[in-house]
């Protein structure tokens, strides 16, 4: 798409006015990414908005709060930060030279994202089949249950061997059940996600 005919973008706009080179393809990246390097546009919107405050708190010197961005980020805008300590952030950036409330007016929200990576950059993001999804949450379930076993086996073990506990040889058995309250049927997690959910849903 060439510039001239791309739409009008508030994204676009900060990273041009506040030097944010490379943000964009970074930000391209995240969201079509696959597995634990995909950011949702939620994501992206955060990670937006902090290297925004990063480059403000660059522009004011005010060196001391560029080492937690991340922080000050939550403080001014996490929804179970107290009003207090939102007041003491904000005053606190005031006092640094920051005009926080035109800061505030250019944090991004994930609509400004979403249309900045479709509309301006043509962006897409193809996400797994529903059959792609299924086996991938089954993996990590069954890795996270292989780890609550091993866990549990080890702190018995040492209980054990420490005299705390007194138990003969010893086995876990670690069996996680899903419970329809529709039906009253019950299932093995593996075999419910195989099944693709329960008989009385498809009857």
């Amino acid at each position: 798409m060439a510039p001239s005919d791309r739409p009008d973008s508030k994204v676009a706009r900060l990273i041009d006015r506040y030097g944010l080179d490379g943000l964009g393809d970074e930000l391209e990246r995240r969201w079509t990414a696959d597995g634990e390097e995909r950011l949702s546009l939620r994501d992206c919107a955060a990670l937006f908005n902090e290297r925004l405050l990063e480059a403000v708190l660059l522009s004011a010197g005010a060196n001391a709060l560029r080492r937690d961005v991340a922080t000050t980020y939550e403080r001014l805008t996490g929804d179970d930060v107290t009003a207090g300590v939102r007041t003491e952030t904000r005053n606190r950036l005031a006092r640094e030279g920051v005009d926080v409330e035109e800061l505030e007016r250019n944090f991004v929200t994930y609509q400004a994202v979403r249309s900045y990576l479709t509309a301006y950059r043509d962006a897409s993001y193809e996400g797994p089949s529903d059959a792609e999804k299924v086996r991938s949450d089954a993996e990590s379930i069954q890795r996270l249950l292989a780890r609550t076993l091993s866990v549990t086996e080890g702190r018995i073990e040492s209980l054990r061997e420490t005299g705390r506990v007194d138990i003969g040889a010893f086995e876990v058995v670690l069996d996680a059940q899903v419970l329809c309250q529709d039906c009253g049927s019950q299932y093995a997690v593996s075999e419910l996600l195989d099944a693709r959910g329960c008989d009385c849903q498809r009857s």
